[in-house]
């Protein structure tokens, strides 16, 4: 999702459990997740923008060419206008054994935070494997 404000903003989501609590520039991400080999993947990312922030993605979805991350996990993303409340964020949960080996499991929520960033500063804080994700958006802008 990208907004125009004085200068274009990208919302960006924080992966939430122990393993990111201290965790900030290169840990932010689009809203994302797992599909099925036989679910329609844009049907998917709505899903996923809802279970990672609570609202539904509205308007006009313009597909971006798919990236691969770092542990070679393909991401495929939509461009959104749009504007959300990042304070109103409200995610699914995971369950989690935590501490390790300790036998108690604890539920995390798997976003614990969103926000908006100028796109300069996006790019510090989004997983190196979705910078594309920035500059497609950026191409698409200019047009």
């Amino acid at each position: 999702m990208y907004r125009q404000a004085a200068t274009t903003e990208v919302m960006l989501v924080h992966p939430g459990g122990p393993f990111f609590t201290r965790k900030d520039p290169g840990s932010w991400s689009v809203p994302k997740g797992e599909y099925l080999e036989d679910e329609d993947p844009l049907h998917a990312a709505k899903r996923e923008f809802f279970e990672e922030t609570g609202h539904v993605a509205e308007g006009e979805l313009i597909a971006l060419l798919p990236v691969k991350q770092k542990g070679g996990k393909v991401v495929r993303a939509w461009a959104l206008e749009g504007d959300m409340d990042t304070g109103s964020l409200v995610s699914n949960t995971f369950e989690l054994m935590w501490p390790p080996r300790s036998g108690k499991m604890q539920t995390f929520p798997e976003v614990d935070k969103a926000a908006w960033f100028p796109i300069a500063v996006a790019r510090e804080k989004i997983n190196a494997g979705q910078l594309s994700l920035l500059d497609q958006l950026e191409v698409l802008l200019r047009k």
